[in-house]
């Protein structure tokens, strides 16, 4: 896995539901690995019972920037019971329930993986903006865009001094951080890995920076490709 894929993916409107809620829906700030496996899925045309199998974390690595601020914004939805009528026109009562979106969502993904035909297919599909299934982010209702950027070597870099990291960090991963003036610093516990029957085998808590800028740390290792970007991967 010393080759990279990157590219971009984007949408209006994109949602990553928050496990712990109900009546009030509330979103990630960014899209957890395991929508991302999804998202790789869907270019690829692999079925929601399979796709999973194609990207443990033994194999499959994701990296992700933030490319636009995160901004959020709530706005109600009526939500219809379908079970309870055999045809959608006789449908009378809903319930209007408020969610949160990520609105003008952009990042830039990373992916590489262990299996030379599952990566070559990815990069053939991407770099010729094809898809077998509708990529959206988060839910169907939300189509996302993609454009490729390029593929890069990946540099791994060793026990390095204080290094200026654009992906999102793992937290654990963090030896020191140096807080900076005018930004704004996050930090999020995202869905990391997901098993076959959809049950979550991993957390994993990230720090990023909310305007997209970098985020100055002293790690154990980081990426560094051939564009100059330096990454750690989820």
């Amino acid at each position: 896995m010393d080759k990279v894929l990157v590219f971009d993916v984007w949408s209006e409107y994109a949602y990553f539901r928050k496990f712990f809620t109900t009546t009030s829906p509330l979103t990630f700030s960014l899209p957890p690995r395991t929508a991302l496996c999804g998202l790789m899925g869907a270019i690829l045309g692999l079925s929601k019972d399979t796709y999973l199998k194609k990207f443990p974390k033994k194999d499959a690595r994701f990296a992700i920037r933030l490319l636009n601020p995160v901004k959020k914004i709530r706005f109600s939805e009526n939500l219809i019971d379908t079970e309870s009528v055999s045809t959608m026109n006789i449908i009378k009562q809903h319930t209007r329930i408020q969610f949160e979106f990520l609105k003008d969502a952009k990042y830039r993904i990373y992916f590489s993986h262990s299996d030379p035909g599952v990566y070559s297919s990815a990069l053939e599909m991407i770099s010729g903006h094809k898809c077998v299934y509708t990529p959206c982010l988060g839910i169907t209702e939300h189509i996302a865009n993609f454009g490729f950027i390029d593929e890069y070597h990946l540099d791994r870099r060793e026990n390095p001094d204080e290094v200026m990291l654009d992906s999102v960090i793992p937290k654990d991963q963090i030896r020191e951080i140096q807080f900076e003036t005018g930004k704004e610093y996050m930090s999020e516990t995202l869905p990391n890995e997901m098993a076959e029957d959809r049950t979550v085998n991993e957390y994993q808590q990230f720090m990023f920076e909310r305007n997209c800028k970098p985020i100055s740390v002293k790690v154990n290792h980081f990426y560094e490709l051939g564009n100059h970007e330096r990454i750690l991967f989820m």
